[in-house]
């Protein structure tokens, strides 16, 4: 009896075991199921330095191009944007210098490119200028005697003054007894008078009075105690150096004259833009808030180029007989150099201006963009001409230029950080500038300084980054302090730094 039930209660267990197996094995299974197709979309594992399967190029790195400057060593999501990282591959060749954009990136970004045309550019050329008082037109009223001022007519700058207008009444004792001489002399007789009244008029010439105060006094034969002088042109007063009871001697200035009828408006053209400008070329000029330009000729070409703006003053001069040409007003200069023809062209936004070199980004196919410095000319609409560094045909970046030129500077400065020096290739010292500044930041990779004028360096006062020196920055810098600096330039225009030390410390330890 016992041994049928523990025959029963055995198959019993081992069914129950089976269901509880198959349960496990089911759940299990459907479990991985949906893990299988994962596992074989995953990624391959590729990291920096391998070839891409789909592309065939050699990946350099991962980044996000939003970020340039931030580089992954394997795919993934970006940290800062939403989106994927974007693979940057070698050239073809592994060894040259372009950069490569993924098309997708490249179109997500707004790249676009223009081509280098030859065509004939517009020979006019827009530039702004300033009206300025005509500098050979000035005059200045002396006094020629010693004299009290009776009577200042004319009080203030920039007074409207007619010609013959008085501007000034003297009492001048030497005028008074050359006068009086003359005036005794006419009364003498008329046989005895005729050689003293020359000599008389002569006298009173000699103390300083003009022709017509002499006609004056001839004329009426009385005494003229006080004399007007009177204003010799047209114009405004830019000088008064009189007032009313002074005492004034020979050769002291009294009075500036400006004529107005003629000024001078002065033109700050580019330097590049300068050499197709000779005197003589026709103008327009159209003062601001006037409805009319007037035409003029370029008077001169002035040989002063501004350091800071890097233009050139072109002089030009203006009939101004109605008087609408005021001193210091704006105005719009069109020059006119008839001269058109074919020049290769390319937008203006595609130039990527350094200070010291212009370059472009042109798009070398294959081989990826690669910058390229060039040289340019005039501008005119949008348009910018080429006189050397590129051909007709090309391409260059005409939106974006600025991302794709940081991620070129990047790549630079790693495969220089990466690249055995050459043990038998010379080293070219480059010169070295020295300047005092204020620190504004201080990072791991250099200072933000202010600093005054570097003539050695053909610099203004500006606010720049230097990268810090091979050997590290000192310690204890913070913004605020004052520095005395020294670095030089490489080859790319960047500043680095020789040695940094505080400014008060070195004024200190001067003999």
């Amino acid at each position: 009896m016992k041994k049928p039930l523990m025959i029963t209660a055995a198959c019993l267990f081992l069914l129950g075991a089976a269901a509880y197996g198959g349960y496990r094995f089911g759940v299990t299974r459907g479990t991985q199921s949906p893990q299988a197709p994962a596992t074989a979309s995953a990624p391959s594992g590729l990291k920096a330095g391998d070839i891409d399967p789909q592309t065939g190029k050699k990946i350099l790195y991962w980044h996000d191009p939003m970020v340039p400057g931030q580089r992954f060593d394997k795919p993934g999501k970006s940290p800062f944007m939403d989106m994927p990282l974007a693979a940057v591959y070698a050239d073809g060749d592994g060894g040259g210098s372009g950069v490569t954009v993924d098309s997708r990136v490249a179109q997500n970004l707004g790249i676009r490119t223009a081509e280098v045309k030859a065509s004939r550019m517009s020979p006019v050329l827009d530039a702004p200028g300033n009206v300025a008082i005509d500098e050979r037109s000035v005059q200045v009223i002396q006094a020629r005697t010693n004299a009290f001022v009776q009577h200042v007519a004319v009080r203030a700058t920039l007074d409207p003054v007619r010609r013959g207008q008085a501007l000034v009444t003297l009492y001048s004792p030497d005028w008074v007894a050359a006068q009086e001489e003359y005036l005794a002399v006419s009364r003498l007789p008329a046989g005895t008078q005729s050689d003293l009244s020359g000599a008389a008029k002569a006298r009173m010439l000699q103390a300083g009075m003009t022709p017509g105060q002499v006609s004056a006094v001839s004329s009426s034969g009385k005494l003229q105690p006080s004399v007007a002088i009177p204003s010799p042109v047209d114009g405004v007063v830019t000088e008064v150096a009189v007032r009313d009871g002074m005492t004034v001697s020979p050769g002291m200035t009294l009075f500036r004259l400006a004529d107005l009828s003629q000024v001078w408006v002065i033109a700050e053209v580019p330097e590049g833009q300068a050499r197709a400008l000779a005197p003589g070329l026709p103008v327009k000029v159209s003062p601001t808030g006037a409805s009319d330009a007037i035409v003029g000729k370029v008077d001169t070409v002035l040989p002063d180029v501004n350091p800071a703006t890097r233009t050139i003053k072109v002089r030009i001069v203006l009939p101004n007989k109605d008087r609408r040409l005021l001193p210091g007003m704006f105005a719009t200069v069109r020059f006119d150099s008839g001269q058109e023809k074919e020049v290769l062209q390319i937008p203006v936004e595609s130039v990527i201006r350094t200070g010291q070199r212009s370059v472009v980004i042109v798009d070398a196919g294959t081989a990826g963009f690669v910058a390229t410095d060039i040289k340019t000319g005039r501008e005119a609409d949008g348009i910018v001409e080429v006189l050397g560094g590129l051909k007709a045909g090309q391409k260059v970046v005409s939106s974006g230029q600025f991302l794709i030129d940081s991620e070129a500077s990047l790549r630079g400065t790693s495969e220089r950080m990466s690249a055995a020096p050459a043990a038998s290739a010379p080293v070219a010292m480059a010169p070295e500038h020295e300047g005092v500044g204020r620190i504004e930041t201080v990072t791991g990779q250099g200072l933000t300084i202010s600093h005054g004028p570097i003539p050695t360096a053909k610099w203004g006062t500006m606010t720049m980054d230097f990268a810090a020196p091979p050997a590290g920055l000192p310690k204890g810098l913070k913004p605020g302090d004052r520095v005395r600096f020294r670095f030089h330039l490489n080859s790319d225009g960047m500043a680095i730094l020789s040695s940094v030390e505080p400014a008060a410390t070195v004024q200190e330890g001067k003999p």
